[in-house]
Parts: C-alpha cells; structure tokens; sequence
C-alpha cells in the first residue's frame, strides 16, 4: 500500500531518545527547553513565548482558556477544519460560525470571513490548507482593525511564510502539530505561540496545574525560599506539557525540515509533471507570488462527485491510499446549523488528496499518476461503449 502520510525517522531519532534515556530524566527538562528556542528561532520569536504542548488539540483547547472564550460568544472558522477546531469552541461553551472557502485553494478569502462576523465574533481561528499560507495577511489585519483576536491553526504549516515572514507569527496566538501524520514528527505533540508576553507566561502557568514554577529549584531560586516544596498556584491549570523524549525526537526532525520540504516539493513537481495534460484533472492552484508553502496536501479536482468517487475506490483497489480532509463541519451531526456554503461543498465533491510524504520514491510517485491515468481512461472507455 502506499501511503497518504508516513513519518520519516530512524537512527538520529534513535539516538537522541537514546541520550535522553542516559540522562535518567524523561519529563520536562532540558531538551524540551532547546526545543522550544530552536522553534522559536525557526519562527523568528522570542523563546518565552512558545511552549512545548502534548498535543496541537490541546493548545487549541488552551487557545480559548487564554481569550476567555465562552457561552454567548462566537467563533469564526472554516467548515473545512479539523475537527479539533469544532471540539475546542463547543467545549468551551462558545458557537462554531463557519465560513466558506474557495474551492479551487481550500482557503477563505478575507471577504469569506469578513461575510460572517458578528458584534458576538470573540475570535477567528483559520488554518493553511495543505500549508498553502492563503490570504493570512488580509485577514489578520481585519481582525486587527476590528479589534478581533485571531488564531493561526499552522498545523499543515510548519515550514510555510509569506514573504519570509513564518505562518503562525501573523496570529494572536497560533498552534502547530507534531502527529505521526504531520511533516516533522514527535509521535504526539505540539507547539503553541503566544504573542503577548503577558499571556504567555500565563499559558505556561495554565499547562503546568496552574504553577508559577515548574520545579521545587526554581521555587527556590526566584523566590529565595528554603521552602522549595511550596507552592503558587492561583488559578486552575492542567498538564498539557511535552517531554524530553518527544523534545529530543522534535530537535531532530526540526533540524531535518528544510530537506522534507525540499524533497515534497520534487515530489509536487513531478505529479504536476505527470498529470499535466490529463483531461478532466485539475492541479493545485500556483502559490501567489512571496507564498512558501511546506506542501502538507497535494490535491486533483475532478469534474463531479460520482468521478472523484470512483477513482479513489479504483485507487484504493491497486494499493493507492487516497482520502480528503477535511470533511465540511456544518455537515457533521455536531455542528450542523443548516448554513450553506457553496464553496466549501463543491470543494468537498470533487477534491481527492494523493499520498505525499517525503518518504515517498520517484517510482512511487510514478506508478501513483500512471494508475490514476489508467483509471479515467478506463472509465472513459466504458463511458464510450
């Protein structure tokens, strides 16, 4: 089978984990802090304001604690999200209000989310479809000159930026994933941005039980105490932090990005290649120019649902895993509300994602557009006859 998404590690990881076994100290500590500034020095931020998460849901989660988010306030977001983004406005008590996308990028225009905002919007959360950055910029300043806090889900975006400004420093606060599935991988994990110095420390605070210090040391050493087993703890927190051993296996993985989005991007180059006469196939729109994109999804549009349909069905026959993501929220049982979208549901119809992951061999790649060329002519023969 060939994969949509797989993870590459192996002997660096290894022994980075190896290293950390040798230390005898596998929780937070000092890999997790290296981590973190080396992060931030890949975003161009300063090291306070990023924390090391246990989980990209978990710092969106955490996103609404820090904007005081709840019942009476709305949320504004792309149907085509993640499900995580739904969880985290629902549990806080707040409503998901969708907005639509175009269905060529996926992406929403500021005119999108600009169509449905409310004296109630408390905040607007947007990811990067496929890492494509989208009109971040336009809608970042709206949300500025609205006074409207905004939040990047940079989970496909780790590598992405427009005009060598890093995606996710556009936010208020934005959050990455380091899933198995994602381009550079600590198993579970994720990183969470706080612009503001002030609620960063209080994100730190909140993703260690409410503590103002990590550790019985530093309570010693900032509060000049031979109390070290006291505590401060002035509002209710959670454990949403990393560890060492995941830290150690990021450091590696960060270190090896540029490589993974310069392999994706050979790999883009020759599906486009491949595919670039096919009829009824259309290829990702070309990035606006300043866009850098980590190539997170590769996606065809086809020319209606019943064709999308059976090509993945025939795919999936000759051993060719394909999918999409991300199924529209207002659709789901959870969140429908009855709103239509038009660009979100012919984007939905005829949008398949092919594997992409820098694991993947020319070869590969090869046999994945051939098969696919082989299926719509056969359809087309039977069409024919």
């Amino acid at each position: 089978m060939i994969n949509m998404f797989q993870p590459q590690v192996g002997a660096e990881e290894l022994a980075a984990v190896a290293e950390v076994f040798d230390s005898q100290w596998l929780g937070y500590g000092p890999q997790t802090k290296a981590f973190e500034q080396e992060f931030a020095d890949h975003l161009g931020v300063p090291a306070e304001t990023v924390l090391f998460i246990n989980s990209a849901t978990a710092g969106l989660h955490l996103a609404m604690e820090l904007l005081n988010i709840g019942p009476g306030d709305e949320v504004v977001f792309p149907s085509v999200s993640f499900p995580a983004n739904g969880h985290c406005v629902a549990a806080a008590g707040a409503t998901p209000v969708f907005c639509d996308v175009r269905p060529r990028t996926l992406n929403p225009t500021v005119d999108d989310v600009r169509a449905v905002l409310t004296p109630r919007t408390k905040a607007v959360m947007l990811l990067h479809y496929g890492g494509q950055p989208g009109d971040i910029v336009e809608i970042a300043q709206l949300c500025q000159e609205r006074g409207i806090p905004f939040i990047e889900d940079a989970a496909c975006a780790v590598g992405s930026s427009i005009d060598g400004r890093a995606c996710g420093t556009f936010a208020d606060i934005a959050i990455w994933s380091f899933d198995s599935r994602k381009i550079i991988t600590t198993g579970d994990g994720g990183m969470i941005y706080v612009r503001d110095p002030q609620l960063a420390r209080r994100a730190h605070r909140l993703a260690y039980q409410g503590l103002d210090d990590r550790g019985a040391f530093a309570a010693m050493k900032n509060n000049g105490t031979r109390r070290w087993w006291d505590q401060t703890i002035h509002e209710v927190g959670r454990r949403l932090i990393g560890n060492d051993l995941t830290a150690a296996i990021g450091r590696v993985q960060l270190g090896k990005l540029p490589g993974f989005i310069r392999r994706r991007g050979e790999i883009i180059a020759q599906y486009d290649r491949l595919l670039e006469d096919v009829p009824g196939v259309r290829r990702p729109p070309a990035l606006p120019e300043g866009h850098v994109s980590t190539n997170y999804f590769y996606w065809l549009q086809f020319d209606d649902v019943t064709v999308r349909n059976t090509v993945a069905e025939d795919l999936l026959e000759l051993g060719i895993y394909t999918t999409y993501r991300y199924p529209p929220l207002h659709k789901v049982p959870l969140f429908a509300t009855g709103v239509e979208l038009p660009g979100t549901d012919e984007a939905e119809a005829i949008t398949l994602l092919l594997p992409l992951h820098q694991s993947l061999t020319d070869a590969e790649v090869e046999r994945v557009a051939t098969s696919l060329i082989s299926v719509l002519d056969r359809r087309r023969f039977r069409e024919a006859g």
